[in-house]
């Protein structure tokens, strides 16, 4: 059996959730508001889906509108945890199998657990598809339930 291209990881896991996606092939952008021109939405509606390394080396995914970024303290009070980072592309790519630039939970090696800023419930949004050149919508209700994701207040204004 050939190994699942990202895409296909995606699929395969979303369709194990009862999880509606649309992955659509699109050219690389070069900015935040060029990716969602490109896509026909706003910044906001590009989820930012970032792997964070717990201090005890387990992750978790921390789900962010574009033109936001992570509040981190609001993260690591949620989490009760003191230390929270962003770990180098190797160790991320080793925690999801998916290179930067292409994670999301969907799919990922290991299930962690998903925490999603409040701002992006009851919206449709585009988000890593596991691959480069690829994005995937999805309703983000949805997906809150799919993964019994923790919402909460965990951004600040880029």
């Amino acid at each position: 059996m050939s190994e699942l291209t990202g895409a296909d990881r995606v699929r395969a896991d979303a369709a194990a959730r009862g999880l509606e996606v649309e992955i659509i092939e699109r050219p690389a952008a070069n900015s935040l508001e060029e990716a969602a021109e490109l896509m026909g939405i706003t910044p906001a509606d590009i989820v930012k889906s970032l792997v964070v390394k717990r201090s005890d080396d387990t992750y978790l995914f921390a789900l962010v509108p574009g033109g936001r970024k992570i509040s981190w303290s609001k993260l690591r009070a949620l989490v009760g945890v003191n230390k929270l980072q962003l770990p180098d592309a190797s160790l991320a790519l080793d925690a999801t199998g998916y290179e930067r630039g292409t994670i999301t939970p969907l799919g990922s090696t290991t299930a962690w657990p998903v925490f999603v800023d409040e701002s992006i419930a009851g919206r449709r949004v585009s988000m890593g598809a596991g691959e480069h050149g690829r994005s995937l919508f999805v309703d983000a209700d949805q997906l809150i339930d799919a993964f019994g994701a923790t919402v909460a207040d965990i951004s600040d204004p880029e």
